[in-house]
């Protein structure tokens, strides 16, 4: 896939290398329809040191063991957490690696019609001809039935019941019924490797509760935030890193600023200090890992074009009320409080000029 001059490319184009090397590699046994073995699909996503692959994805083996032995069986994978914590980039990592295509993507929010999931007409044609194949226009769903391919379902919660019940009779009978059409193209079975792999917000749960049915159909994983603060610290490094070269700008992260950064993020975001003091939770924002990768690369671009190239910490509160306070009166002041209490007291010169912005907190 060429992936010149696009802003985002999909994983298997980012990361096309080290999925051929590990294809030559793979000695183990691959299920119907995959491009890699199961344990080729964890190496790549948790990386391995010995072959060069890059890890992608912090999170306990165990749990992407589960995940990927979910969608070699009939039953749908469906990855649950709080914003922020990578369902996404996981479900992307998962098809590239499986399918080695990635964007198969439904968007359970901008679902309005079962037309959009499975197939819908040329009305040109369908007028001219009547129902045929070629007057067929294929959903994601259809696709990746006819392909054998991972389809993603983002946001599966965002949709209205009724979507639901549709993608209940394809992950139960493995077939789409084509009515318009006669013979053998009146119904379309899934090729090997096709299955369904979702993700759900779990600040989403009141937006449409999902079926019993459709839940018994489909594997939970819960993808919690990353615990360890030194991986949280590479992950926002080398994350953003990658996101500022993408914007045409030549910046490292700086590593102080990244430091105080990611510790506010995670200690906010778990309402205690590393050292174990209980401080304040923001209520309307979720200080996330993603959104500290936001921060990081926007201060990486700032620092471009308006600190010639140096990024610092005297700039991260700037960028700190437009990540985390948005319009919330009462996050603004727990924040004020977490600098006197906690900030206030941290040792390093980083962590002096962070606080000696406190006063940005108040405008």
């Amino acid at each position: 896939m060429k992936v010149i001059n696009i802003q985002r490319a999909p994983a298997e184009a980012v990361y096309g290398p080290e999925l051929e090397q590990l294809a030559k590699l793979d000695a183990g046994p691959v299920p119907p329809g995959w491009k890699l073995s199961p344990l080729a699909v964890e190496k790549f996503i948790l990386g391995d040191a010995e072959l060069g692959i890059d890890k992608k994805f912090v999170a306990p083996q165990e749990l992407v063991t589960r995940i990927v032995i979910s969608i070699a069986t009939n039953r749908g994978a469906m990855l649950i957490g709080p914003p922020g914590t990578a369902k996404s980039w996981l479900s992307e990592l998962l098809a590239a690696a499986i399918s080695g295509c990635s964007t198969l993507t439904i968007h359970g929010g901008a679902i309005t019609d079962t037309r959009q999931l499975l197939y819908s007409w040329n009305e040109a044609l369908l007028k001219s001809t009547g129902p045929s194949k070629e007057a067929l226009i294929p959903g994601a769903i259809y696709r990746g039935m006819a392909s054998g391919q991972l389809v993603r379902f983002e946001e599966i919660a965002r949709c209205p019941p009724f979507i639901q019940d549709a993608i209940l009779s394809i992950m139960s009978e493995r077939q789409i019924q084509i009515p318009e059409l006669e013979g053998e193209d009146s119904v379309l079975f899934a090729r090997q490797g096709f299955n369904i792999i979702a993700t759900s917000n779990s600040l989403d749960k009141g937006v449409h509760e999902m079926s019993a049915a459709l839940k018994r159909r489909m594997n939970f994983e819960t993808i919690y935030p990353i615990r360890d603060i030194r991986d949280e610290m590479d992950v926002v490094a080398r994350e953003s890193e990658k996101l500022i070269r993408e914007s045409g700008v030549d910046v490292k992260p700086d590593p102080a600023t990244i430091e105080a950064m990611v510790t506010i993020f995670h200690e906010l975001r778990n309402g205690q200090t590393l050292d174990g003091r209980s401080t304040d939770r923001l209520a309307a924002t979720v200080m996330s890992t993603a959104e500290a990768v936001s921060v990081a690369h926007a201060m990486g671009v700032h620092a471009y074009y308006y600190r010639d190239g140096a990024m610092n910490p005297d700039d991260l509160v700037h960028f700190l009320i437009g990540a985390a306070l948005k319009d919330n009166k009462e996050d603004q002041r727990r924040m004020g409080h977490y600098f006197d209490t906690e900030v206030a007291n941290k040792k390093g010169e980083h962590w002096r000029r962070v606080h000696a912005q406190r006063h940005l907190l108040k405008s």
